[in-house]
């Protein structure tokens, strides 16, 4: 059987839905199954298990007739058996029934005349689930299975050398995704040099360690000329990251890509929300606890409040 996924959104929508493709090959294991994602989140499938092929398309961009005109005689040349619609266009739908591949599954609303078996989306529930019903019209209705990815070889080697030039390897370590320039996911530096400082105190022998990446370098230059003996790792690709975060001791996490990584490897996580929407992002788990802002802003969240969920969760 061959599959084609088109998925598009972040990283993050993504990883959401590996869960949902993870089931897919594990029911079909002769199964090809492609997707075809925006360009900037191509990067999410280096720790992808299930995917053959990865294609990009940008879906908000304003392409031409010819542009969509490649799209379906690219999917129409690989023969498809399955397409699984994951947002919710009528003229992507359009273009599916255009492509003549038999079973089009997707959800009920803008272009469900055009499939096959539209599945009326459940919005309230954690999304991940929510993709894992497309699953449905194949014969899969079991529970969705837990977010995991597949972290390459040479990534996880990097990763044990980054520990080792850190001094981290045998301590364990607080990893920090401090967020990046967008004031939504930005938790303010005086606020993250109050905890780590605080951590500090309590457990001087628990380095703490900061992601840098090419949106957040301003605050993480900022953290280290205000905070003492801190660590800062800049991987440069998603596997390198995946790899890195799945050593960490404890994540503290705005939300963003770097987020689902920690559920995926299943590191110990405290998230930082700005509204409950968020909360949907996430699954139900042990490892993973929330603080959700009371006014729409992570920046409101007071240091003290991650301290208590830090010691006391």
């Amino acid at each position: 059987m061959r599959v084609v996924a088109l998925v598009p959104g972040s990283i993050d929508n993504q990883i959401l839905f590996f869960a949902t493709l993870d089931d897919l090959k594990r029911y079909y294991p002769h199964s090809q199954i492609d997707v075809i994602v925006e360009p900037q989140s191509k990067a999410a499938y280096r720790v992808s298990k299930s995917v053959h092929d990865v294609f990009t398309f940008d879906y908000k961009d304003r392409n031409s007739l010819a542009d969509w005109g490649n799209l379906v005689g690219m999917i129409r040349d690989r023969e498809y058996d399955v397409a699984i619609i994951v947002g919710q266009s009528w003229f992507v739908g359009l273009l599916m029934w255009l492509t003549g591949i038999p079973t089009r599954i997707g959800y009920q609303g803008q272009g469900a005349v055009f499939l096959t078996n539209p599945i009326s989306p459940k919005l309230s529930q954690y999304v991940a689930k929510m993709y894992h019903d497309l699953l449905k019209p194949l014969k899969i209705d079991t529970d969705c299975p837990a977010l995991a990815v597949n972290v390459p070889k040479v990534d996880i080697e990097w990763a044990q050398g980054e520990q080792k030039r850190l001094g981290v390897d045998e301590t364990g370590f607080i990893l920090i995704n401090a967020g990046g320039t967008t004031l939504d996911t930005t938790y303010p530096r005086e606020n993250w040099q109050q905890i780590i400082e605080a951590c500090q105190q309590k457990q001087p022998d628990l380095p703490v360690v900061v992601i840098k990446e090419a949106n957040n370098e301003p605050l993480v230059k900022s953290l280290l000329e205000h905070c003492h003996n801190i660590k800062v790792t800049s991987p440069d690709n998603i596997g390198k990251l995946t790899a890195i975060i799945g050593g960490a001791s404890l994540m503290l996490s705005v939300e963003n890509s770097l987020l689902q990584l920690s559920i995926a490897v299943e590191t110990y996580t405290i998230a930082l929300l700005g509204s409950t929407d968020s909360q949907k992002l996430l699954p139900t788990s042990e490892k993973v606890l929330t603080i959700t802002s009371s006014t729409g802003k992570i920046a409101d969240i007071s240091p003290q409040i991650v301290l208590e969920k830090i010691w006391g969760g």
